[in-house]
């Protein structure tokens, strides 16, 4: 094996060290305590600093900005509807305490490294790892490329020095951002983060935890009865159904079959002694009917119970259904039989409660009879195609935009001041993606796609800069000295608390909130679930998403101007 390694396989071979770099960095990045994991990115760059610097194998550059323009498109498109609906007015208060977090990040990392003597490289690469943003390094990278007066040796120099301060600051900025939302904060204000997400909820009409909630469990049921009860039988299905909403409940008649024989639906359709009838509901609002009392013994029809159903992913954009709540939607009578299982924003699972309004770009799973749920999808906005086809003439020519509008420079003191390719990248995403969110006709990119294009192009890509870093990453790492971790440490926390300090005793968010909205100001994953895991609620959760896509945009930007201000 040892023999094996000496000859050094990967020198004529550098694709295999690619990925033998990122299985190890997704393993490694799979270390857990409680919330808090190392990720896979960061795992990716440092099994990519440690192999680099044994194999000493060069990665074209070509391959490495393919990736990274890869992942800011899509880092762009993921976040787009969100970031554009957060500058309208009910989105402004997480937007600003978004903004003073990471202008306050950039301005305390900006003191440090002056104070510290770094240059641009070292510079980028603390910002990106105290502000937690992985996106920094590539954008850094570009930017030290294009300044002037330096040697090819330099800029690969600086290039190399921005993944060794990002590696370096990373790991305590992640733990340091979810202990202090998680514990220190609540703890110091005195706050019981359980019981007042608890309390935000209830107000908030969040429904309760279930219990029952788990593996086996189904909260939409359907049940076949005999109708045998006086008070059922010669009432419409559409009057029987009335009844049970006047009531609060979501019983629906789905199918009847009569001497033998389905009868097509029919909400005009008279219930007859005799008829079986199928019965959907809410699991708790047909218990609370109970059906045998009212209609008659529980029967087991096959073919009854056998209709077609399906859970369709609708993304919301009808004009008429915008901004309108999850309790209104559901008394529309378009929803008849069919249930909001989940909401998804920003790409993510959003905790929706019955008070949450509907916004453009969110994606809805309906499920219930097929022949119900076509119709409420298209009332709501557009079903998202069933097909795993990604429309690359979309993406494709997004990425090209995106990189000609990042081309062209100004120059200020002689340095060119550009978006960059990638800069642009982002732009587009963000455009391309409110648009998909706005007419989701065209543009389809399913859940994996944009999975491959986001998570694995930001590991690719910091798996070949630390290889490619590998090599200086021990000098570079002797030159910046134990001031690079312990300021680091400061920069994560100072914006922390001044968005705190704002957001509470400025701003007055609710406590929970403001929690979601700091770990959204600096894009922390791992500080979000820790919040969720003290709060034992989804709640906080309600004020990341927001700040979340702000400040991927802002701190993404970071990366250049760190170096702009320290060329």
């Amino acid at each position: 094996m040892i023999d094996f390694l000496n000859r050094n396989i990967f020198q004529p071979h550098p694709e295999l060290l690619v990925f033998i770099t990122v299985a190890i960095g997704f393993l490694f990045g799979k270390l857990r305590y409680k919330a808090l994991a190392l990720g896979a990115v960061t795992g990716c760059l440092i099994v990519g600093l440690l192999l680099g610097a044994q194999f000493k194998v060069t990665i074209e550059g070509t391959v490495k900005n393919l990736f990274f323009t890869m992942f800011l498109f899509a880092l762009g498109y993921r976040v787009g509807p969100q970031f554009f609906r957060g500058l309208r007015k009910d989105g402004l208060p997480q937007v600003i305490n978004a903004v003073v977090v990471c202008v306050t990040g950039l301005l305390v990392s900006w003191g440090f490294v002056s104070l510290l003597g770094y240059g641009p490289g070292l510079s980028a690469g603390f910002l990106g790892g105290a502000l937690t943003q992985s996106a920094v390094i590539g954008v850094a990278q570009d930017a030290i490329g294009n300044l002037p007066g330096l040697s090819a040796d330099q800029i690969k120099n600086e290039q190399n020095l921005v993944a060794v301060g990002y590696a370096v600051c990373y790991p305590l900025g992640t733990i340091l951002c979810a202990l202090l939302l998680a514990n220190v904060l609540p703890k110091l204000y005195r706050r019981d983060l359980a019981a007042e997400s608890a309390q935000l909820a209830a107000e908030m009409d969040v429904p309760a935890d279930n219990p029952d909630l788990g593996k086996g469990y189904y909260e939409i049921v359907l049940r076949a009865y005999r109708v045998e009860r006086p008070d059922i039988v010669g009432r419409t299905v559409e009057d029987f159904e009335n009844q049970q909403k006047a009531q609060g409940r979501r019983v629906y008649i789905t199918g009847i079959r009569r001497d033998g024989r389905v009868l097509e639906h029919d909400q005009q359709q008279v219930l007859l002694q005799g008829d079986v009838v199928a019965v959907s509901a809410l699991r708790g609002d047909l218990v609370d009917y109970d059906a045998r009392t009212h209609v008659g013994g529980e029967a087991d029809d096959a073919e009854l119970l056998g209709y077609q159903t399906e859970s369709l992913h609708v993304i919301a954009s009808e004009k008429a259904q915008l901004g309108r709540s999850v309790a209104e939607l559901r008394a529309e009578p378009f929803m008849v039989g069919v249930y909001i299982d989940k909401i998804y924003r920003s790409g993510a699972e959003f905790p929706y409660r019955l008070s949450t309004p509907v916004e453009r770009g969110d994606t809805l799973v309906l499920t219930g009879p097929k022949r119900l749920v076509g119709p409420a999808g298209k009332e709501i906005g557009k079903p998202v195609p069933s097909s795993f086809a990604t429309d690359m003439i979309w993406v494709g020519l997004g990425i090209f935009l995106g990189g000609c509008i990042g081309i062209p420079a100004l120059k200020a003191g002689g340095v060119p001041i550009s978006l960059s390719t990638s800069g642009g990248a982002l732009i587009m995403g963000l455009v391309f993606g409110w648009i998909r969110g706005k007419y989701p006709t065209f543009g389809n990119v399913p859940p994996g796609a944009q999975w491959f294009m986001d998570t694995l192009g930001l590991c690719m890509f910091v798996a070949i800069v630390g290889l490619n870093a590998g090599p200086t990453f021990t000098s570079g790492l002797a030159s910046a000295g134990w001031g690079l971790l312990l300021w680091g440490a400061v920069a994560t926390l100072i914006p922390l608390i001044v968005g705190f300090l704002v957001g509470h005793h400025i701003q007055r968010i609710r406590f929970p909130i403001l929690l979601g909205v700091l770990a959204g100001g600096q894009t922390t994953t791992a500080a979000i679930g820790a919040i969720n895991e003290e709060a034992r609620s989804q709640v906080p959760t309600l004020g990341y998403t927001i700040p979340y896509a702000m400040a991927n945009v802002l701190l993404t930007i970071w990366g250049a101007v760190i170096v702009l201000l320290h060329h």
